[in-house]
């Protein structure tokens, strides 16, 4: 058994002196390499590889280690630095070659050759990651997941191989595993803004609010300047109507947006629920300003008015009461087959008194029963 210290970096093919006596069958695996790494022609690799394979002929040198040591740095190194596949090597030269791999990594002896074995499983990784690449742009997301499965295997240690699998599987539509992919992600002190979005949007499509919440909130302790993340919780707030939960989100959200329709309108509708009538008044007027052929708006402001014109009794319930039905009637005329807005007008002009507009909003209402 020859001894030896081959040393192969990722960065580049860095071949050490080999301080062994060695076959001449080694000597012409190892210069060829070395001429590789002073000429970077992939010729060199080619004669590499015919040496190395040359090595292995009989049963005995099929299980020799050290020989196929050589026969895997030297096809890893190709499956590494010859991506386009210059050299023509066949289809499954990856799983020949990985194959190849896990059948010595095994072996007890295989620690003395430790550096070489690392240097391959980084080159393997590469591989697979890059196979991955293509399968993924040919949308084939079942492959390119294997191939990234695989690539974790030979580098567990790279986290971002995990985006790559948490994205297939949110490709293939399997659910769970995407989210526990991302969740590991984001276990971590930094972490990216698209991990935490496609995760709280998996786990909002599965159903799962409160999983999703608790990723935009960890998202927010690390990335608290962020807006869209703000956004996304005070959307989850405002369609589980937690009022209470978004009413402190409300500044700051309306701060970073300051001439958002929608976002004003979510702003007054809050205030609103919380009987916070002042500051949702205010709001609904600033959302019409912005957009003044919104629906919405108009008719909850009318709303709003109608309800102080019940709960304040005295000096402003008049006037309340007005301003509810001028701002029905106006939610009356964009949706004028609205019953929701027909109802309210009947309870306000009750309200009054005014017969005839009750009538009139009466025959609307037959109208559209």
């Amino acid at each position: 058994m020859y001894k030896h210290k081959l040393g192969l970096l990722i960065a580049g093919l860095l071949i050490t002196s080999l301080a062994f006596g060695q076959s001449e069958a080694l000597k012409v695996v190892v210069n060829n390499l070395a001429f590789y790494k002073q000429k970077g022609d992939l010729a060199f690799l080619a004669r590499a590889k015919k040496s190395a394979d040359s090595l292995v002929v009989t049963k005995k040198d099929s299980a020799d280690i050290e020989k196929n040591v050589y026969r895997i740095i030297v096809n890893s190194s190709i499956l590494y630095i010859d991506s386009t596949n210059t050299l023509n090597q066949p289809e499954d030269f990856l799983n020949q070659t990985a194959a190849l791999f896990d059948k010595f990594a095994s072996k007890g002896q295989i620690y003395k050759y430790q550096p070489e074995m690392d240097y391959a499983k980084r080159c393997l990784a590469n591989a697979f990651i890059r196979k991955g690449f293509v399968l993924t742009r040919n949308n084939d997301f079942k492959n390119a997941g294997i191939a990234f499965q695989k690539a974790k295997k030979y580098a567990p240690g790279q986290k971002q191989i995990n985006a790559y699998i948490a994205y297939t599987s949110n490709k293939q539509g399997n659910l769970q595993d995407a989210a526990k992919y991302y969740s590991n992600l984001i276990n971590t002190d930094s972490t990216k803004l698209e991990y935490l979005e496609t995760a709280s949007s998996i786990y909002k499509s599965m159903g799962d609010t409160a999983k999703a919440l608790e990723v935009i909130k960890k998202g927010r302790r690390l990335l608290p300047t962020n807006k869209q993340l703000l956004q996304d919780e005070a959307n989850i707030y405002n369609n589980k109507r937690d009022y209470k939960s978004l009413e402190p989100l409300l500044g700051q959200l309306i701060d970073n947006n300051p001439n958002n329709a929608d976002i004003t309108f979510v702003a007054a509708n809050c205030y609103d629920n919380l009987n916070q009538f002042d500051k949702a008044e205010s709001l609904y007027l600033r959302t019409i300003e912005l957009n003044t052929m919104a629906y919405e708006p108009v008719l909850n402001l009318g709303l709003l008015y109608f309800k102080k014109s019940t709960l304040n009794k005295g000096i402003n319930d008049k006037k309340d009461i007005t301003s509810a039905i001028l701002w029905l009637e106006k939610a009356n005329e964009i949706s004028p087959r609205d019953k929701r807005c027909l109802e309210l007008l009947h309870l306000a002009y009750a309200k009054t008194g005014n017969q005839i507009q009750l009538d009139r909003v009466n025959d609307r209402l037959e109208q559209l029963n």
